[in-house]
């Protein structure tokens, strides 16, 4: 499986548009997916959109559970790895990211009314 580093500041816009799931490991146990140092796996899914351009839906693996992260929220991603993968006649890209926050926002700035003097 070949590694390749995702410059995530280029992707453009992240949004959160399927809220953080356990991996299983084993279907039929419901075993949950650990990283090697034991913390369970989670998955989410991103929306990511770059100005001009159509939204694409990406599924993005982290360890541990990923905090304030839920459907809607814009999200930042760090240390974002795609990996290509082959089983078989299929193929394609799988993403794992170090850490997945929720973007504060932005509060809107305070009109002024009237004629403030």
């Amino acid at each position: 499986m070949q590694s390749i580093p995702v410059d995530g500041t280029r992707l453009g816009t992240m949004t959160c548009i399927v809220a953080p799931e356990a991996r299983i490991a084993n279907r039929d146990t419901g075993e949950v997916r650990k990283d090697r140092e034991g913390q369970t796996v989670y998955t989410v899914g991103v929306a990511v959109r770059q100005d001009g351009r159509r939204a694409s839906i990406i599924e993005i693996s982290v360890s541990g559970e990923p905090v304030g992260v839920v459907e809607g929220v814009r999200v930042r991603v760090t240390g974002l790895t795609a990996f290509s993968w082959a089983m078989g006649d299929r193929h394609g890209l799988s993403f794992r990211a170090d850490a997945i926050t929720p973007v504060p926002a932005v509060a809107p700035a305070a009109s002024r009314k009237g004629g403030d003097a």
